[in-house]
């Protein structure tokens, strides 16, 4: 029964999921090829890679033959990337994880792991093990058939053994021991499985499916701090009642920001920080935890982003731009707006490439100097 509930609920979450020529062949599959806006040039690395992980936010492409409506790979994904590819990012270009390594100077795009024949140079420098639409609730992922946080992990230990065969086990750790490791999930968790299946709301107030999440992030944290990081740089929550689709599902007429939403983000913000803090001041945990806060920024985006020239704060690019998201956000059925660069959002839930570079903008004038191994 619970099974046949899981795969009733499955298309609906679908909907609503946060789904927030150097190497000609790697820019086909989202390697490290130049892409427009780069500028990286040859200045010295900050860091010796960028190893990712979560959900869409920084999915490059790894959900991509999953079995799953979480898909980006299609257009309009990708109209704005260089040859206008839709690669499996869930934007119309770059996504943050991609602007992290290019701050760091270490490379242009950050590969997934999964569906790219990697240059070795793709591995030395770090990929992504991020898929759209998981979380650290375990329920989460198993909604919509992507891969799990744990997954990622394992594939992070498959890794780590492709670095060794390729450089030896001595420049493989040094290579761990100066890379970022960039962590960002949690918003699908709050948007769909709390708020969208019964599984969840029914059984946890706001505080306790906070608490639960709050398990996921401690484990996963000592996960990766076990495999060798040394430092994690970890996204909080946005404001997720104020996306376009939170706006139409919970906004009532005039779609509003919808507050239980953001009460839900703004107290995992909180204990979050609390947590991070425990962790880093913990005797043997020998990871340092930088926590990024991203809630006011993209709160300042969503209510006043005519500050930066956007027109529209609350409708996605796509199609009406209410709801339209993944698989239903399709230019084969559905128009794209004339002018991306005055959309804060591109579908109903993922922010422009515009967007997102004032968002790691901000994440560096603000945290950039923590941000360096």
């Amino acid at each position: 029964m619970r099974r046949l509930r899981l795969q009733q609920v499955a298309v609906i979450v679908a909907v609503l999921a946060v789904v927030r020529p150097a190497l000609c062949r790697e820019q086909k599959n989202n390697g490290t090829a130049a892409v427009a806006g780069g500028g990286e040039g040859k200045r010295s690395p900050r860091a010796t890679a960028v190893i990712v992980f979560g959900d869409s936010i920084v999915d490059p492409g790894n959900n991509n033959n999953l079995h799953t409506q979480i898909k980006a790979n299609h257009p309009p994904y990708g109209k704005d990337f260089d040859g206008h590819v839709a690669t499996g990012r869930f934007s119309n270009g770059l996504v943050p994880s991609d602007l992290v390594a290019q701050k760091l100077h270490v490379k242009k795009l950050v590969a997934p792991w999964l569906n790219v024949d990697h240059t070795p140079e793709d591995l030395l420098t770090g990929v992504s093990f991020a898929s759209g639409a998981t979380g650290y609730d375990p329920l989460t992922p198993k909604i919509v058939s992507v891969i799990t946080l744990e997954q990622q992990l394992e594939y992070f230990d498959e890794y780590r053994g492709k670095l060794v065969a390729i450089a030896g086990e001595e420049e493989a750790e040094r290579i761990i021991d100066g890379a970022l490791f960039f962590v960002c999930a949690g918003t699908d968790d709050v948007a769909n499985t709390y708020f969208t299946t019964p599984f969840r709301i029914l059984e946890y107030d706001i505080p306790s499916y906070v608490d639960l999440l709050l398990v996921g992030v401690d484990k996963f944290l000592r996960s990766v701090s076990a495999r060798g990081a040394k430092l994690i740089g970890f996204v909080g929550l946005p404001p997720i009642g104020c996306v376009p689709s939170q706006r139409t599902v919970g906004g009532g007429l005039h779609r509003r920001c919808e507050p239980k939403r953001n009460y839900a983000a703004q107290l995992y913000n909180s204990r979050v920080q609390v947590l991070i803090n425990g962790l880093n001041a913990e005797a043997g945990f020998n990871t340092r935890v930088v926590y990024l806060g991203i809630y006011d920024i993209i709160q300042e985006l969503a209510e006043g982003g005519e500050r930066w020239g956007f027109t529209e704060t609350t409708r996605g690019c796509c199609g009406t731009g209410l709801i339209e998201v993944t698989n239903l956000c399709d230019s084969r059925f559905m128009a794209v707006c004339q002018d991306v660069s005055k959309h804060v959002f591109f579908d109903s839930f993922h922010p422009t490439e515009r967007a997102y570079k004032i968002i790691v903008d901000y994440i560096w004038d603000t945290y950039g100097y923590l941000l360096q191994p």
